[in-house]
């Protein structure tokens, strides 16, 4: 028999509040899938980088951006090291030839260049985003009736808007301590000159972009995951999701949701590259808008130029997303289990 996953939808407020598992489970079950899911994307991130540094070297200074299938993190060439991991000399001539050889000469381990920096920030970041989702879903879910339906849409707007909101600001320190090499000490002071000159909400410069294209991501993949699920259910007439419909409606949302979104994805990435490499040079120059960044990339390349890297990303975020959903199900699924058996433990002793 397949392991199965309780679904939300129908029950009491009390039970949907609950969910049949505490806070800090559901902080376990997430953390969980979000280091599996970086080990599982990571890999390609790292070849994809290998590649473009292979066709435009990067110089010193250079940004250029990181995702561990969690988050996309903007890395600055360290100046003088010719040794750092995406600078490692080879020659690739495709895709699978860059696997192979990477494994062959530098290791399996090479695959997860740069990953443990990274997940500093993007585990958090998870636990909070899937956290929320929850919680805020439960809740809405009974206060809003007839269009309880809608709630995933909201909660996961707003659940993604709380995790970006107490992330930003540490990506902006990760960034500056990567580029600058400063002591602890000396990044203090300089936030501090920064907040004193600028105002406290020059420590979420990044968030704009990145809230433009991770809201409407979130909404849609919440919301159309959920519709999902509730449909494989139905047309396999099963009350609750299987592992496998889990995995199907994580893949479907997050690729529905990653090609609407591409557009804001384009424009977010040009925009952390150009406040990255402000923030490499410890300047204080100002951002191109959305509109203007847009306005450049039409002007180039046409609109197409707006679904640049559609194939990429498609492969990168379905898997990503698949692997994420239903590990966090599943573990959700085994605490469930756990807690219901410390429940019924005692009242079978007792009837004995």
């Amino acid at each position: 028999m397949p392991r199965r996953f309780s679904t939300m939808s129908g029950q009491s407020a009390a039970a949907a509040a609950s969910n049949g598992i505490t806070p800090l489970q559901q902080m376990v079950a997430s953390c969980s899938g979000a280091i599996l899911t970086s080990l599982f994307v990571t890999p390609l991130d790292v070849v994809k980088i290998r590649l473009q540094a292979q066709k435009n070297p990067f110089p010193k200074g250079k940004c250029f951006v990181y995702c561990n299938g969690l988050m996309d993190h903007i890395c600055v060439c360290e100046n003088g090291n010719s040794k750092a991991w995406y600078k490692a000399p080879s020659h690739f001539n495709s895709t699978l030839d860059a696997f192979v050889k990477i494994v062959r000469h530098e290791g399996v381990k090479a695959l997860w260049s740069g990953l443990p920096p990274t997940l500093v920030m993007a585990v958090p970041a998870t636990v909070i985003y899937f956290t929320c989702y929850d919680q805020l879903c439960a809740a809405l879910r009974v206060r809003m009736g007839d269009f309880a339906q809608e709630a995933p849409l909201l909660a996961g707007a707003l659940a993604r808007v709380s995790s970006a909101t107490v992330i930003s600001p540490l990506e902006l320190i990760r960034t500056k301590l990567q580029s600058q090499k400063q002591s602890y000490r000396e990044l203090t002071d300089c936030i501090r000159s920064a907040v004193q000159s600028e105002g406290w909400l020059s420590l979420w410069r990044g968030l704009g972009p990145t809230l433009l294209r991770d809201v409407p991501f979130s909404a849609m993949y919440w919301y159309n995951y959920e519709k999902g699920k509730g449909w494989l259910c139905e047309r396999y007439n099963t009350g609750q999701p299987t592992f496998t419909i889990t995995f199907i409606s994580g893949a479907v949302s997050g690729s529905i949701a990653s090609i609407v979104t591409l557009p804001f994805d384009v424009v977010k990435t040009r925009r952390q590259l150009e406040l990255g490499e402000l923030q490499a040079k410890n300047l204080s120059g100002q951002v191109s808008s959305t509109f203007s960044v847009m306005s450049r990339i039409v002007a180039q390349s046409g609109f197409g130029g707006l679904f640049a890297g559609f194939l990429p990303r498609l492969i990168k975020v379905a898997p990503a997303c698949a692997v994420m959903i239903s590990t966090y199900e599943f573990g959700k699924d085994f605490f469930r289990e756990h807690n219901q058996e410390r429940i019924l433990r005692p009242l079978q002793s007792s009837d004995t």
